[in-house]
């Protein structure tokens, strides 16, 4: 609720598959709230979705005349939003409804990508595991590894079809001091280097390692348009990017199909650098950084997972796939677009020394450095962007719709 952070538990209740289930609050924003979900199949065979939401507000009748109009436009917004998502979904698991469903074993599951990713995958029919570093919940497909000690059951690995890694140490997280930065590169490299070489030498090889890698590969380079046959930069960046995606040589050598996804900035309301410049746009300072003029390489979350599962499933992708818009803008027009959403002013300027003095070389880093990727390959793959311009993307991440 705008800079103001609160839990809400829910407990899923009333089971009765195919037809319906339930959810209760236990501790959240309402007084009550009961929701009701039924499925009702139709006589042409689809499927209707029926939501009923009983709730009450604090404070009663004070609380429904502060907040109550307010609390059914959020409502209206969120279920829009569910309606959007289950259509999407649906469409693109459908694209490979010939395909037979996979194993797949995800590494970085918890994070911003991962969260989603695991719920589209699952809700597919593929057979959805978790490679966490923390004690195993039963029962709940996870296995347990550890990359800072080399630490890894290789006998759980066997069998998979598509092993992910999403994971490494957040970029923007925090300033880069030189144990930070050190963090951040060996995060990646370690994990996957053992990650890879464990699944090089299994009896029963994935036919697929999808790693996860960002456009800071090619660095800092101004209006230059760059796609998967430009070369590298020269930074911090670029080379550990470089090293990150060298570390999955042992299972290239294998013979494992390996994709390396190159990805730009990924927008999401709930975190990430969207959700960071959130707060600042909404109070009219979300303006140009220095001249604006360098380059926003943007994906639009549904494009990242939508993408990833195109890469999972195409049998001949291979290699190195910018995950980008094909449609990158400066970042003052950036700002200009996110200003006109919100309904905010978006004019007033950030110089790069302000930058530093909050977040140091990170920042700078991340906020001035020009980087214009298009996505050749996956285009030419045949991939059908849910976003190919900004101000739809925005729109659809924020529930901020024109109709």
């Amino acid at each position: 609720m705008g800079p103001i952070k609160m839990s809400w538990v829910a407990q899923h209740t009333a089971y009765n598959p195919p037809h319906s289930f339930e959810d209760v609050m236990l501790k959240g924003p309402f007084k009550s709230w009961h929701h009701i979900h039924k499925f009702e199949t139709m006589p042409d065979g689809k499927v209707m979705i029926h939501d009923k939401v009983n709730y009450r507000l604090p404070m009663g009748f004070l609380g429904n005349i502060v907040a109550g109009r307010m609390i059914k436009k959020r409502l209206t917004r969120m279920f829009t939003a569910r309606e959007i998502r289950l259509e999407r979904d649906l469409k693109r698991h459908a694209e490979f409804s010939n395909v037979k469903r996979k194993r797949i074993l995800i590494a970085g599951s918890s994070g911003l990508i991962g969260r989603q990713l695991v719920a589209f995958l699952d809700t597919g029919g593929h057979d959805v595991w978790r490679l966490v570093r923390r004690t195993v919940k039963p029962d709940n497909k996870e296995i347990f590894w550890s990359p800072s000690n080399g630490d890894i059951d290789s006998k759980q690995l066997e069998g998979f079809d598509t092993i992910i890694h999403l994971g490494g140490a957040g970029i923007g997280d925090k300033r880069w001091s030189k144990s930070r930065m050190k963090l951040i590169e060996e995060s990646r490299t370690i994990s996957t280097t053992l990650l890879s070489e464990t699944i090089a030498n299994l009896k029963k090889k994935p036919e697929s390692f999808i790693v996860a890698s960002a456009v800071g590969w090619y660095g800092e380079r101004g209006a230059e348009t760059l796609d998967e046959n430009s070369t590298a930069g020269e930074g911090f960046l670029p080379d550990t990017c470089a090293r990150w995606e060298d570390s999955c040589q042992a299972a290239k050598a294998a013979g494992i199909r390996t994709v390396h996804l190159r990805t730009g900035i990924v927008l999401d309301a709930t975190g990430g650098a969207l959700g960071k410049m959130l707060l600042p746009a909404k109070l009219g300072a979300g303006g140009p950084i220095g001249r604006g003029k360098q380059y926003y390489s943007w994906i639009s979350m549904d494009d990242q997972i939508y993408a990833t599962h195109f890469l999972v499933m195409k049998d001949d992708c291979e290699g190195v796939y910018n995950l980008t818009s094909p449609n990158p803008v400066q970042q003052k027009q950036f700002a200009k677009v996110l200003g006109k959403v919100l309904k905010r002013p978006a004019f007033i300027p950030t110089p790069p020394l302000a930058i530093w003095v909050l977040f140091g070389k990170m920042g700078v880093a991340l906020t001035t450095e020009s980087t214009r990727v298009v996505p050749s390959r996956l285009l030419e793959a045949g991939y059908r962007f849910e976003h190919e311009n900004l101000e739809p993307a925005l729109r659809d991440s924020l529930g901020v719709w024109k109709n």
